[in-house]
């Protein structure tokens, strides 16, 4: 009867050393644990850090490419010469207003005014001057006009303006005023002075009107105004 009590106290005596064991190495395999679990969260702490890093450099990036496409956009719209539309930021513009003016019923004028003797400028004096003739030009219309309208450069020495709620007559009036504007500016190139004229002609715009049909109509009737003005003196060449 006692070799089981040996055998019994040998597997207690075993069980007491596992234990122990076990205990030893139980920390060991916590840290183990502990560890990885730390690298994996800063690991994903880290990937977190790189997505964000790279979705703001993208945000950055787009926000550059969009700001690079509104320049190119406003540049291919802008007379590079005078910073103001050209042809097709103009008749953008005129566009824009009619289809304004047909759906709240509002009104306007469209205004050709052609450059009467700027050729002679150039041809005389060069195309520098004949640019500073048409920078003086541009800065003259800019101050006759209120900040709701626009003047643009449809090409060569041949400017349009859109003007808001002005009645035909009124127009007319505005293009005289336009007119005489042009007529009193003087330069002076290689001691001579030199006045430029300039011919305008009014078209109405209204809800019924066409951007297209209203700049035929305005070119024709500067073209008409020209002819009338042929035989005024608008230039003189006199030496200093």
């Amino acid at each position: 009867m006692k070799k089981p009590k040996r055998a019994t106290a040998a597997k207690a005596k075993k069980g007491r050393k596992t234990s122990g064991s076990r205990t030893k190495t139980a920390p060991k395999r916590l840290a183990a644990v502990a560890g990885r679990r730390a690298f994996a969260g800063a690991a994903k702490a880290t990937n977190k850090d790189t997505s964000k890093a790279i979705i703001r450099g993208l945000r950055t990036k787009l926000t550059q490419a969009l700001l690079r496409v509104a320049e190119l956009e406003a540049a291919a719209d802008t007379d590079f010469l005078l910073d103001i539309p050209n042809r097709r930021g103009f008749e953008r513009e005129l566009h824009r207003a009619i289809a304004y003016m047909k759906r709240y019923r509002a009104s306007g004028a469209l205004i050709v005014l052609d450059v009467d003797r700027l050729k002679p400028i150039n041809d005389s004096f060069g195309h520098a001057a004949g640019d500073e003739v048409l920078k003086s030009i541009a800065a003259t219309l800019a101050r006759q006009i209120r900040a709701s309208d626009v003047v643009g450069r449809l090409g060569g020495d041949e400017f349009a303006l859109l003007l808001w709620n002005l009645s035909e007559t009124d127009a007319k009036a505005k293009a005289a005023v336009f007119e005489q504007a042009i007529d009193d500016l003087s330069f002076t190139f290689r001691g001579q002075h030199v006045t430029a004229g300039a011919s305008a002609g009014v078209a109405p715009l209204g809800a019924q009107s066409d951007s297209a049909r209203a700049l035929e109509e305005a070119d024709a009737a500067m073209y008409v105004r020209k002819a009338q003005r042929r035989h005024e003196p608008r230039i003189r060449l006199v030496s200093s």
